[in-house]
């Protein structure tokens, strides 16, 4: 049983991680992360102890107690009727308080959750909570959630010892009314010693299974409930372009996208409620080659945009059109085999710095890898790594700083020369002015003969951009050359913010 759990296990991991990638990072976002690695690590563990035990007792209790009940029927059928009456009892009572410990157990669960999201979460704003004074508060809070959950799993415990008792206490009165009964009658001599001694050995035997299973009912709740949890997971509908089920070509110099009036914000591609930031009547079209800047105040919806241009979130309402053919959203694995995303911050595996830049093409070999990775501005960081691009990089081993994940990123793109759509998500929101202007360079050569989605609040990038989006709480309230767009009052707003975290960089 333990092999099948194991390999049970391993099963749902791999349709888990195969599904969370489908529904996209708007999913991911919603239900938060310490929740998902829950669920995922710890909650597919206890799934596999939950098969493995509730799957052996449960044979268990088909098997033993019918063939103990029908040879008693034929040793001493008055002791077997007594076993069986008692039978009806105690199962009542595992119901009864096994109802109260599933719920007990499911609000630790979620408790046990909550908790995990709000430590992953402190961990990621650690530094920034620190700089805000907000650390200690922010203490405070996982402190409650601590206490939360310790007092729903003392609750749980409480049940959990109350049913055992309980079990425990009625096994032992059913062994002993009916050695009871054994002992009368054999003062009386209506049974003989043998058929009396076996019975006083087998009625605890016939009681031990269902014993077990009320014991380990209370172990196996949580992975009872992580199950349910996972397979409503895997249970969510994925939307399909039922619109067109044509090839699409690689995006060439001839192509063309139009996006008309476009709405985000109501119909996820998760299933879940709409994102606070939201896309309204969003229309624009480009064709070919070129360079498009995305810009906003935060919150305006540039990583929205971002998000429904690399398939990670589905419209609303409006219409899509690739070269013509009509699109019910961009999640289309021949578009998305296009497309180089490059977020805020880049996710470093646990891998060599090798490994890590072949992560569009796996199978690059070193020196097309050396050579990207001197394109990216990479060669001071080779040349301060002892194994160089051998050098294991992620948590645990040599981490980098925001810059070097930014050139690693860049080395990725460089790599591959056949994704011709790059998506840029304000990749230098989190570094220096100086780091950011040695990185412009590369950027630009990589972004020549692509088409280039640019999100960003910094607007020293407006004037190489051949066309702009100006982007105010989910709508284009202007779009044209970057000239063009200079004078206009929120843009003019947006070059004073620009100007202020520039100087309060230096």
């Amino acid at each position: 049983m333990e092999g099948y759990s194991g390999t049970a296990g391993k099963n749902l991991r791999r349709r888990l991680l195969r599904k969370m990638f489908v529904l996209g990072p708007g999913f991911v976002q919603k239900r938060g992360t310490g929740n998902l690695v829950t669920m995922h690590m710890e909650g597919i563990r206890r799934i596999e102890n939950y098969i493995s035990l509730f799957g052996s007792k449960t044979i268990s209790i088909l098997i033993i107690p019918p063939m103990i009940f029908i040879y008693a029927l034929f040793l001493d059928w008055k002791s077997a009727i007594t076993m069986f009456l008692a039978l009806p009892v105690i199962v009542a009572f595992m119901l009864l308080l096994g109802q109260v410990a599933r719920s007990r157990a499911s609000k630790r669960y979620q408790s046990y959750r909550i908790l995990n999201n709000h430590f992953v979460d402190s961990l990621r704003g650690l530094e920034t909570l620190k700089l805000l004074g907000l650390s200690t508060s922010y203490a405070k809070t996982i402190g409650q959630m601590s206490e939360n959950y310790r007092k729903a799993t003392m609750g749980t415990l409480t049940v959990a010892f109350m049913s055992g008792f309980a079990l425990d206490f009625f096994a032992t009165l059913s062994v002993a009314v009916i050695a009871l009964f054994l002992g009368l009658r054999l003062l009386d001599g209506t049974l003989l010693l043998a058929p009396a001694l076996t019975m006083l050995i087998l009625t605890p035997e016939y009681f031990a299974p269902i014993r077990d299973f009320g014991g380990d009912y209370h172990a196996t709740l949580d992975g009872k409930k992580a199950l349910d949890d996972i397979q409503a997971v895997l249970g969510m509908p994925v939307l399909s372009d039922s619109l067109t089920e044509q090839h699409i070509a690689h995006w060439t110099d001839s192509a063309r996208l139009v996006i008309t009036d476009v709405t985000v914000g109501e119909a996820r591609l998760d299933g879940v409620e709409s994102a606070p930031h939201r896309l309204e009547k969003l229309s624009f079209s480009h064709k070919g080659w070129g360079k498009i800047g995305v810009i906003g105040a935060s919150g305006a919806g540039k990583s929205t945009l971002i998000e429904l241009l690399g398939g990670f979130i589905t419209p609303a309402t409006g219409e899509i059109q690739l070269s013509g053919a009509p699109m019910a959203h961009l999640r289309r694995p021949d578009w998305q085999k296009q497309v180089i995303y490059i977020p805020q911050h880049p996710y470093i595996f646990q891998a060599t710095l090798g490994d890590n830049i072949r992560f569009y093409t796996p199978h690059a070999t070193d020196e097309h890898v050396r050579h990207a990775a001197h394109k990216a501005g990479l060669d001071e960081l080779l040349d301060a790594l002892p194994k160089g691009l051998n050098e294991m990089l992620g948590e645990g081993w040599r981490e980098l700083s925001g810059g070097e994940e930014q050139r690693v990123a860049l080395a990725r793109a460089f790599l591959d020369n056949e994704r011709r759509i790059l998506l840029f998500d304000e990749p230098t929101a989190h570094i220096d002015i100086e780091t950011e202007y040695e990185l412009k360079k590369s950027m630009l050569d990589l972004m020549q003969s692509r088409l280039v989605f640019f999100a960003t609040h910094r607007l020293h990038w407006l004037s190489e951009m051949d066309w702009v989006l100006l982007l105010h709480k989910g709508r284009i309230v202007a779009q044209g050359r970057p000239e063009e767009l200079l004078m206009h009052q929120a843009c003019q707003s947006l070059i004073y913010d620009d100007r202020e975290t520039m100087s309060g960089n230096a």
